[in-house]
């Protein structure tokens, strides 16, 4: 029986609460991950699962943390790309991304996020602004992570269609509204979306979007097999969303179902979705997915 192959975890997080706040974290539902995580603590949960390298993804809108993530992406062999944050609307965009291109970790730089899904006007992706900072994500080279909500995607697929050199990689499948075991209108919008030849999707975040406490395998199908439809595995990766699954799933859980709900692929298709659309994307390099390698940070 021939081992599986590494996969790669296209999205997880890390935080340190005594080096800053994270001021989402609030409420009774999201006290248990109201902790420190480091990558100390998701080193031997990736390795049991088979994790040979990871994409570590912004959570605050605060400058400093990117290039902390790169410090940490320099000193990890488990890191191998960073999707940080910078302010889109600032008019030296192009200036801030070269700055941290020579940090130390610069090279593991692969894209930029903003949270989006906070913002109350929909259509913010559309502001002059914000899309003159989008033109010079894509003139580093770089890919746009894209977290929205459903009523966001109209706009994302706007920004989509006026950047078509620049690769927006959709975040926890648009976050669809599991729980309430409705697909419409986000399933017209994420197809909408993917009809678009410069956009990819993460099967990621869909635990966390169903019933923490009683979510099945079968709650989270028809959003999954929407999602396999609609962008295909050649423009579709895994994330884990850790340590938000946590909320619902472990780790290794949140693998198994993912591999669940792909388990109808074939065997290539199932290797783009856990390893080669995230390489290919990010532009992953393969001396980070070497076996055995174990992060130093």
């Amino acid at each position: 029986m021939h081992p599986q192959p590494l996969v790669i975890d296209a999205h997880h997080h890390v935080w340190d609460l005594d080096v800053r706040d994270q001021e989402w974290i609030s409420g009774e539902e999201l006290a248990p991950i109201r902790r420190t995580f480091t990558l100390d603590d998701l080193a031997p949960e990736a390795r049991a699962a088979g994790v040979g390298a990871t994409v570590l993804v912004q959570t605050v809108t605060v400058a400093e943390e990117t290039p902390e993530f790169l410090a940490l992406a320099h000193g990890s062999d488990l890191v191998a790309g960073v999707v940080g944050w910078t302010d889109l609307t600032a008019p030296d965009v192009a200036d801030t991304l070269a700055a941290l291109r020579s940090l130390p970790g610069g090279d593991r730089l692969v894209g930029i996020r903003h949270q989006v899904q906070g913002e109350t006007d929909p259509e913010w992706l559309l502001r002059p602004d914000v899309l003159r900072g989008l033109r010079a994500v894509a003139a580093a080279g770089l890919v746009y992570d894209l977290i929205v909500r459903p009523h966001q995607l109209p706009a994302a697929t706007r920004a989509a269609e006026l950047l078509p050199g620049l690769t927006f990689v959709l975040d926890h499948a648009g976050k669809p509204p599991v729980a309430l075991g409705t697909t419409r209108p986000w399933a017209d919008g994420l197809r909408a979306l993917s009809a678009l030849p410069n956009t990819v999707c993460k099967l990621s975040g869909l635990v966390t979007e169903a019933d923490p406490r009683s979510w099945t395998v079968e709650d989270l199908r028809p959003y999954a097999d929407t999602v396999i439809e609609a962008f295909g595995p050649g423009r579709l990766m895994f994330g884990s969303d850790w340590p938000v699954c946590r909320l619902a799933a472990g780790y290794a859980e949140v693998l198994d179902v993912a591999r669940e709900l792909t388990g109808r692929l074939g065997e290539d298709e199932q290797r783009s979705v856990f390893a080669g659309t995230a390489r290919r994307v990010y532009g992953l390099r393969p001396p980070s997915l070497r076996p055995g390698c174990a992060p130093q940070a």
